[in-house]
């Protein structure tokens, strides 16, 4: 019962970025809601870990691991984060979770590219089932300018960044703690962005208003803290059934866009979500029922 809470609770989180994303940019410059998002998280988990962290990992990383953090930090935190935040101005909160849950099929295809690991059929099957499934949801969302051609290829440039961010991960043998990983990576990540925030960010139609700051709040707390130490929690417990809470994702995605922001829920909204966790679950089955995948 606990894990199921827990991972409850992570997909809510999860989630509800979106939408706390899409209130932030009605108050402010996508990059200055994530510059700031990105330093207030990271600030508090490198003073949480350093703290209260009492055995010996818990100390300041070597120049190898801090070029291994600020690598990781570029692609999970500057480009991933600061493409999503900016492409919730172009696009439907619904459609940006959604899009997040395609994560583990597009890590399929770039371990296949980088890793030389050739994906199997069932994980083909699902790349083009997950595919399908947010062209299909994306439609109607096009045609009434809830999302833009824009938004959805910033969207597209933030997915395939998260996911080599996810397969680097994978390919470095970290000594340090996962909350001093995520606290360095958040916050060299927010100094990469800085200056791109400096130049291009539109202080002029910023406003310092409650909207914005609980947007930063709920982003900073909720999303990059808690939801975070709930994933690291269901990784350690098993790192194939960690991943099927992403299948809740889309539906409490699209509940709190209909709830929260009034956006329609259609039957393309149904379908296309319907084809995602199909295709999230086909590419994943044979990890699932613990046998070897057919690979081409």
């Amino acid at each position: 019962m606990k894990n199921i809470l827990i991972g409850l609770v992570f997909s809510i989180l999860w989630a509800s970025a979106s939408v706390a994303t899409k209130f932030g940019v009605q108050s402010a410059s996508p990059l200055i809601l994530a510059n700031v998002r990105f330093f207030i998280a990271g600030i508090l988990l490198l003073g949480f870990s350093y703290t209260f962290g009492k055995d010996a990992a818990y100390r300041l990383p070597n120049r190898k691991e801090f070029t291994q953090l600020g690598l990781f930090g570029l692609l999970n935190t500057a480009l991933y984060l600061g493409l999503y935040v900016y492409a919730m101005k172009y696009t439907a909160a619904g459609i940006g979770s959604l899009a997040v849950s395609i994560n583990p099929l597009i890590i399929v295809l770039l371990s296949a590219w980088w890793l030389g690991r050739k994906p199997a059929k069932a994980e083909w099957l699902g790349i083009v089932l997950g595919m399908l499934g947010v062209a299909i949801a994306t439609y109607p969302l096009l045609r009434e300018s809830h999302t833009t051609m824009l938004g959805i290829l910033l969207l597209l440039v933030s997915m395939i960044a998260v996911s080599a961010a996810s397969v680097y991960y994978a390919t470095v043998q970290w000594e340090l703690p996962n909350l001093l990983i995520n606290g360095w990576q958040v916050m060299l990540g927010g100094i990469f962005l800085l200056p791109v925030t400096m130049i291009f960010g539109d202080f002029s139609v910023t406003h310092w208003d409650a909207q914005f700051w609980a947007s930063v709040l709920w982003l900073s707390l909720a999303v990059s803290i808690l939801g975070l130490i709930c994933w690291f929690y269901l990784l350690r417990l098993d790192t194939v059934r960690a991943s099927l809470w992403l299948f809740l994702c889309p539906l409490f995605g699209f509940f709190f866009a209909w709830w929260l922001m009034d956006e329609p829920v259609t039957m393309y909204t149904v379908a296309g979500t319907l084809f995602v966790i199909i295709g999230l679950y086909a590419g994943q089955r044979a990890k699932l029922s613990g046998q070897p995948a057919t690979k081409k």
